[in-house]
């Protein structure tokens, strides 16, 4: 897979969880202690999330790191 596909099943995935919940990016960004502009551009797969975002979003969503992938 590449890094860009990559980036956009991450952002994917974490923009279909946080609907689930019924959050805002902003209300996101405020429990995981990031700014919104961050989790914006995770969901539109312009940043790649880094292990130790992947980790603190997988624990907030209580899900497995490895189901972002």
């Amino acid at each position: 897979m590449s890094v860009c596909r990559l980036k956009n099943a991450i952002g994917r995935k974490v923009k279909k969880l946080r609907l689930e919940k019924g959050l805002s990016q902003e209300k996101l960004a405020e429990f995981v202690n990031m700014s919104r502009e961050h989790i914006s551009c995770i969901e539109r797969g312009r940043n790649l999330a880094s292990t130790e975002t992947l980790y603190v979003l997988a624990k907030f969503f209580e899900i497995d790191i490895k189901d972002f992938f």
